[in-house]
Parts: C-alpha cells; structure tokens; sequence
C-alpha cells in the first residue's frame, strides 16, 4: 500500500538535519515524503533540500504552500498536501519535524491499518534532553506522563507529530474541510474520528525521540500553548485533567502540611498523614519507573543519554506535578497563543484567528516578510519543487 508521508516544516528545529534523515531510512517498501513549508524563504528548505539530494532513492518533494491566512500554519500546510491526492494513495501519515523516528517507524504505524475497524494509528514523543538543565528534565518528566497515557489499544486521541490513516477514512469523514479555520491538526482529527465512532489505536514501538533544550520561560509557554489549545479544542477532558491534577496535588501537600505540623506537636497522629505523602510517592515512583521503563524498550539507543532525567522524573515526581499544575491554571487566562513565529486567538471548538507574526521567544523561528494580496491568493495553489525518483 502507497504511504504519503507528510512532514510540516517551519524554521530549523534542533537537530533538523539528523530529524529529516530518519524519514529517508524507513523499511517500508513503497512511500513518498512531501516536505511542507509556508514560503521558499524558511530557514528549513536548505536543510531539506540537501536531505533530497542525498537520498536519490527515495521520492521526495518539497512543497511551499504559501501563507496560511484562514487556518493555523500547520494546518494549512497539511490541508495543501493532501488536497490532490493520485488514486494510488492508500494511506497517508504525518510526522512533525522535531521527531527522530526509527527505520520500522512507518512499516508498524500502518500495519493495522487495514483493519476496517481501525480508522487511525498513533504514537507519541519522547523528550531527549540535550543538556540537563532543570527545564529540560521538568518538561521531559511532564512528557512522559502524557506518553504513559499512550500504551496499547483503543483510544480517543490522536498525536499529530507520529499518525496514520487511511486514505478512504480520511476522504469519508471529511476530516480536509473539518480541518479548515483550525489551529490544531491533531485534537481536530481525534474529534472528527470519535464523531464517527472509528477506533484511535496506539503504537507504543512508533514513539518518536524529539530532541529537547529549553529554558524555563521556553518550557511555560510551551506548555500554556498546549493546554490553552486543549481547553478549546477538548473542554472536557482539559478541565477532568486539571481537576485530578489539583485534587491529587492538594492531597500530598495537604498531607506534608498536616504531617509536618503533627510532627513539630509531637502527637502520634503524626503517622498517619506522613504515611499518606509515603504512599503518594511511592505510588508516582512506581508510576515513573514504568513509563522510564518502557522508554528504555521502545528508544534504546538512548538509554544512556536519558539516564539523568529518568532519575529526575522517577525521584522529582511531586515537583513535576506542581509545575504541570501551573501550566494548566496559566491555561486558563487568555486565549491567545505564539506558535512558531505566528499569534493566534483560539476561539470556542479549536476555530483560530491570525493575529500577527512575530518572533517566537526561543528565537528558532524566523517571521516572514508580509506577503502582497496576490501571493497571498495563490495559496490554494501547490508549488512544488520536485525530485521525482523511483524508489528503489
């Protein structure tokens, strides 16, 4: 079955180059690679031009896309590679630029694909620090808590930087128009999936390795973008996450508190708090150790290199829960977010509004200079600068 493999690029990701490369090194016998950039002039099309020019048996193109000016960047991209499609598409998958994938990436996400009652496949990523600083064990640790909601069977969730579908689905359920005005790929596809009652499956050996160097106000906002866009996009399980995570924050401290106090007392009853901030800890330890676990399983390659924030989430886990808890209240103020360079007013059921673009605060993505109405009008058209070779 013919892969369509969509990768939306914007600006120099860490570790570009090496992230790219993986895509060309897939065990799958018959894919094309379409890289997506908004404008000629982004940092990222050197990058992949190369990659093209050093991988001559893989086809692969890169497509500039224009401006987006009704949807997010992303999605605009993603909606002008998939808008004319040969019949000898059967399946298209998406990956972000920021995620290193091993060579059975693509063969495993779309094995079950043909499965009539499996209408997507999923993965997520796997934070590799590349310098252990406290901002990059803090998100790596909040990462991991998210993947460990990842593991095998149906879900409802789908995680736009590593998933498959087929193209007979994709077509069906309209999830091209359904895309249209949004800002987030992902949740937008998991709604429009659940609507049609299609099983969202997970592929734990697909966990992508995204490299990671953050500082902290990087590690906040990126967090407040994440949340803020779930709070729109899935209300529900936005506020179900932030209730859990207070309740279950304000049971250990409260405990730390009373424990403490007890204790300074003298009274025996000292006990019994204390015990309860044991059992928390031991339980959130337990917890890390086995998602730590599984990292190790699926990237061994990495082990040694995730070494210092497997201890850190494993031993951390109480502070790690703050700061999360943090990131989903600062979600609740505002509904603006920056992403990659571009401000957007996120309004109710995921619809987006440009605001303006400006430079993003970790300094990766360069903006664009403003385009005239005419370019802009040419967006809906594809321009697409080719290297067409047969795969071998």
């Amino acid at each position: 079955m013919r892969v369509r493999v969509c990768a939306p690029c914007k600006g120099v990701d860490l570790g570009l180059a090496n992230n790219l490369s993986h895509l060309f090194k897939q065990d799958h016998p018959n894919y094309e690679l379409f890289f997506i950039v908004e404008s000629e002039d982004d940092p990222a099309v050197g990058t992949i031009r190369q990659c093209i020019a050093e991988n001559p048996s893989v086809e692969a193109r890169l497509i500039v896309a224009g401006r987006a000016t009704e949807s997010g960047q992303k999605v605009h991209n993603l909606r002008v590679a998939t808008a004319a499609m040969p019949n000898d598409v059967e399946i298209l998958a998406f990956i972000d630029s920021d995620a290193r994938p091993s060579p059975d990436w693509l063969r495993t996400l779309t094995q079950r694909l043909p499965r009539k009652e499996v209408g997507a496949t999923t993965a997520y990523r796997w934070f590799v620090p590349e310098k252990p600083t406290l901002a990059n064990h803090l998100l790596s640790a909040i990462n991991a808590t998210v993947a460990s909601f990842f593991g095998p069977g149906a879900h409802h969730l789908v995680w736009g930087g590593s998933w498959a579908i087929r193209r007979e689905v994709f077509d069906s359920i309209g999830l091209h128009q359904a895309w249209y005005g949004t800002v987030s790929d992902d949740l937008v596809a998991s709604r429009v999936l659940h609507r049609n009652r299609l099983r969202v499956e997970s592929e734990p050996k697909c966990l992508v390795a995204s490299p990671l160097n953050y500082s902290i106000p990087q590690l906040f906002e990126f967090m407040r973008r994440q949340y803020v866009i779930a709070r729109f996009c899935v209300p529900r399980l936005w506020y179900t996450t932030l209730l859990f995570t207070t309740i279950s924050m304000a049971a250990f401290w409260s405990s730390v508190a009373l424990g403490v106090y007890l204790l300074i007392q003298n009274s025996f009853w000292a006990a019994l708090p204390l015990g309860t901030v044991a059992v928390l800890y031991g339980f959130g330890v337990t917890k890390a150790v086995l998602r730590q676990d599984s990292a190790c399983l699926f990237l061994p390659e990495y082990e040694t290199k995730l070494k210092p924030a497997r201890w850190f989430d494993i031993a951390a886990g109480p502070l790690v829960t703050f700061v999360n808890w943090v990131g989903l209240v600062s979600a609740l103020m505002g509904s603006t977010i920056v992403w990659r360079g571009v401000r957007y007013r996120i309004l109710p059921g995921g619809q987006s509004q440009t605001l303006n673009r400006e430079l993003d605060s970790d300094q990766r993505w360069i903006p664009q200079p403003h385009q005239p109405s005419t370019q802009r009008q040419s967006t809906r058209a594809v321009h697409e600068e080719t290297s067409r070779r047969t795969k071998h």
